[in-house]
């Protein structure tokens, strides 16, 4: 596995500042409101984990999925959404590890918009790549990258495995 694991660019000490930066956020932003926290899965349940762990409103929890390559813009796969909770009237917070095309995130969030009737919608993530913050939603992210690199850890999969590093680092490839 440590073959493809090239330079740390977030450290568990900065995954855990960044999770704590975009909580003490969320937490002045969304007290008092009726929210719904929307993991996008597998990526994001790293993130949504530790991120919830640290609210301190009441929320409700549900997950969606929408299949995608890293660095792809044009994500055109299926959305699989249950709807396991009513998110009617209530404020949804996306959350996934990171925003790095923000093709799939735009697909996302442009579903939510058009076919429920929600309150409002923001993304919340741990970091975006270089001028990845058009998409014209409320975004909650801790760092904003200088590298637009491959990278694996804490959600982010290289051929579907590596999610479980407990740090983001960009792939080494020789």
């Amino acid at each position: 596995m440590n073959d493809l694991i090239g330079e740390v660019v977030l450290n568990t000490d900065q995954i855990k500042s960044g999770v704590h930066s975009v909580s003490k956020t969320l937490n002045k932003e969304y007290f008092n409101k009726d929210v719904v926290v929307i993991s996008v899965v597998p990526g994001g349940i790293f993130f949504t984990a530790d991120l919830v762990r640290e609210l301190n409103f009441d929320l409700s929890m549900d997950y969606i999925s929408c299949i995608h390559t890293p660095g792809d813009r044009n994500n055109s796969s299926l959305i699989v959404y249950q709807k396991n909770i009513e998110i009617e009237n209530k404020h949804v917070i996306l959350v996934d590890d990171a925003i790095e095309s923000g093709g799939t995130m735009s697909r996302l969030v442009e579903f939510f918009q058009s076919s429920h009737n929600i309150a409002s919608i923001a993304i919340a993530t741990l970091f975006v790549k270089p001028n990845r913050v058009n998409i014209k939603v409320p975004q909650y992210y801790a760092y904003e990258l200088k590298t637009d690199e491959m990278l694996l850890g804490y959600g982010l999969p290289w051929n579907g495995k590596y999610r479980n590093i407990p740090y983001v680092s960009k792939i080494f490839v020789e």
